[in-house]
């Protein structure tokens, strides 16, 4: 029997000689998918910058979106000015994600079933949004649609051509960024009043009717706005959101723990100062009795 110390150099040598047999240009290398991405040094990973996201997010209430024109699911242009003179909900989606966007997708469902059951479906409309060019189609929308049993008359599925994706994104203040394993992109539904400006954005994979059945309430009968009561539950959602990061080796979100350790460090050093001015009021106070 061989040494096992000898077959490895005799497979090393026969690998050696097979290499330089071959072209300089022809030298081989190994395919990328044949190596766990984790192995590959000097891999850059492309994640959401969360805290710009939502800076540019916030930054265009107020503003008007752009009069594009997009694809509806049977291939027919749709001026996004057609929705104008009722409130307009948009979310923007891609039909390859396995499971945020099917996942906020469901549960904006039911909270525009329960809002159409109050407002009616002829008082406003929803934009569902295909970000993926050229691969969120039209056919590949109407299947999107489809897949999750959404019939509503007043919600339609568009596509952007490729060229006016990073326009129209930035109109509704989207951010998304490619991974390798899909996209990391911003969880919000953006209220859009009657006049075509950018009214509101709802965050998070949950929400409920109420937060959407308010603001288009008062939006359609004339009412004054009201404002957003719902702070808390949107700062828990926008902390969950920052807290999941999506991992492109594992292709699945995972939970930053480190903003959990921020956010209780500071919740222990507010404690803590006021335990001190506390302790030191009591101690003034003790020392006046004292002194009398």
């Amino acid at each position: 029997m061989i040494p096992l110390f000898i077959r490895a150099a005799l497979a090393a040598a026969s690998i050696a000689v097979a290499t330089s047999a071959l072209p300089a240009d022809k030298a081989f290398v190994p395919k990328l998918a044949e190596q766990p991405q984790g192995a590959r040094t000097g891999l850059a990973l492309t994640t959401l910058d969360e805290k710009a996201a939502l800076q540019r997010s916030q930054g265009v209430i107020g503003k008007p979106i752009g009069d594009h024109v997009l694809l509806d699911r049977q291939e027919r242009p749709t001026q996004l000015a057609k929705y104008r003179g009722k409130p307009l909900l948009v979310n923007f989606v891609y039909t390859a994600c396995f499971q945020v966007c099917p996942t906020t997708t469901k549960n904006l469902q039911k909270a525009v079933e329960g809002t159409v059951g109050v407002l009616g479906a002829d008082r406003f409309n929803i934009v569902s949004i295909g970000f993926n060019q050229p691969f969120d189609s039209p056919q590949a929308m109407k299947a999107f649609a489809s897949s999750y049993g959404i019939h509503l008359p007043n919600w339609e599925f568009l596509s952007p051509a490729a060229a006016i994706v990073d326009e129209l994104t930035n109109s509704f203040g989207f951010s998304y960024v490619a991974t390798t394993a899909g996209f990391d992109h911003m969880n919000q539904v953006t209220i859009v009043d009657a006049e075509g400006k950018v009214f509101r954005q709802v965050y998070g994979e949950t929400f409920t009717a109420e937060d959407l059945a308010e603001p288009l309430k008062a939006m359609i009968t004339g009412s004054p706005i009201p404002p957003q009561t719902s702070t808390l539950a949107e700062i828990a959602d926008r902390i969950r959101i920052l807290c999941s990061v999506y991992d492109p080796i594992s292709g699945k979100y995972r939970t930053n723990y480190a903003l959990y350790f921020e956010i209780a460090g500071f919740i222990s050093f507010m404690i803590f100062m006021l335990w001190v001015a506390w302790n030191f009021t009591r101690k003034r106070k003790e020392d006046k009795i004292q002194s009398d």
